[in-house]
């Protein structure tokens, strides 16, 4: 059986020096081995929720398969140490496999973990068309405000991250949440890769601090325009602009900051920003 994706565990609350027992749901985080044609390609400690989703984006973030047509089939399977994705490729998709040297073995904080020489951390990623999209500032506070009234989980256990696809024309179409968000953000792909959504037509939305992985990660998805709640670090912003990728960050509130390629935002008065 697929551990729950919450626990309730006692604890002891304290306040003003006074003890008092009570049940604290929490967030169940568990090590799930990705393993592909028989062998193990990478151990996350991830949420035991979504994981053929997460099995699907992972697959496409790590441009392990180029479409989900190189995947034969997913088995998810309980095991005494954690839980095993087993993903079955197909022909190119195996042979590209096997001349990767990539082995990766992390703690949910860390999207690089494993990777073995620089070439693979600043990987080179294709630069996405100008499209069509265009948001307006309203639509870019909506889109937060909506990935927000979709965590469930966080809900309950204030202890997970959550990614979502937002539309102009739909809203929040979908969201996936994890203990780490880069597991979010590999669950959400994969699901709107399952679902045949075009990702060229909306903005991915996190509620977290936008580093160099997840702006390959939302590259690699083909989403034009990345809003996080917290702010990127350099290095992504650098990223961003070379793959022509709107950055939008720090949304609070009605405010947020634009850091790369300000014309998919509409501005009131203006035909865009900048």
């Amino acid at each position: 059986m697929i551990a729950p994706a919450h626990l309730a565990v006692p604890a002891q609350d304290m306040t003003d020096g006074a003890a008092q027992g009570i049940s604290r749901t929490l967030a169940e985080e568990v090590a799930v081995a990705l393993s592909y044609n028989g062998s193990t390609q990478a151990v996350m400690m991830a949420s035991p929720a979504d994981l053929e989703d997460f099995a699907c984006g992972f697959s496409l973030s790590e441009q392990i398969i180029t479409g989900l047509g190189e995947i034969e089939s997913i088995t998810v399977s309980a095991h005494p140490d954690g839980i095993e994705a087993q993903i079955w490729l197909a022909e190119p998709a195996q042979a590209r496999l096997a001349a990767r040297r990539r082995m990766m073995a992390g703690p949910v904080g860390c999207g690089l973990c494993g990777i073995d020489s620089l070439e693979q951390a600043v990987r080179a990623l294709p630069v996405l068309p100008a499209g069509s999209l265009r948001l307006t500032p309203t639509q870019i506070c909506a889109a937060m405000r909506g990935l927000r009234a979709a965590q469930a989980l966080h809900d309950l256990t204030r202890a997970t991250h959550a990614a979502g696809f937002f539309t102009p024309d739909a809203g929040l179409m979908a969201a996936r949440e994890d203990v780490g968000r880069h597991n979010a953000l590999d669950k959400l792909t994969g699901a709107l890769a399952r679902a045949g959504v075009d990702t060229a037509t909306g903005a991915l939305v996190l509620t977290s601090r936008v580093s160099v992985d997840m702006v390959q990660k939302a590259v690699l998805a083909g989403a034009p325009v990345l809003i996080a709640a917290s702010a990127p670090t350099a290095h992504a912003v650098r990223l961003a602009q070379g793959a022509g990728l709107t950055l939008v960050a720090g949304v609070r509130g009605d405010g947020f900051q634009v850091f790369t390629h300000p014309e998919r935002i509409i501005m009131k008065g203006a035909g865009h920003v900048g």
